[in-house]
């Protein structure tokens, strides 16, 4: 699978139904983006069963307010619908890679249950 152009009527919908999902808020004038961008469209070819949204921030300026994009490139990954990682800055691609291998381990349920067990015990 190749990249997929995401906006505002499409993108809810997206990280609903897909297990995996990556997104790469960008813009054109953005020279990092530009650099970014064949990195992050080699690996959604190596890995055709994630989907790899991108965001022109230009274009869907409402939902790149919405995800609180203040720079670009910025990455997100989603799985089963919860962000879990959220950064800007373009990704050497062996540093994409690794973050697909983690996202892909992660087991969301567990972090959860951790994160909350960890506030509870903070008291809050």
């Amino acid at each position: 699978m190749t990249t997929r152009n995401l906006t505002s009527e499409d993108f809810e919908a997206t990280v609903a139904e897909n297990e995996i999902v990556l997104v790469d808020f960008w813009a054109g004038w953005c020279g990092p983006c530009r650099q970014f961008a064949p990195v992050y469209e080699r690996a959604s070819e190596a890995h055709p069963d994630i989907v790899f949204g991108k965001v022109d921030t230009e274009a869907e300026a409402q939902l790149a307010g919405a995800a609180r994009i203040t720079s670009i490139p910025t990455l997100m990954a989603f799985k089963d619908q919860v962000l879990v990682f959220s950064q800007p800055g373009a990704l050497p691609a062996p540093a994409l890679e690794e973050l697909i291998a983690a996202v892909r381990a992660l087991d969301v349920e567990a972090a959860m249950r951790d994160a909350e067990a960890s506030h509870e015990r903070m008291g809050a």
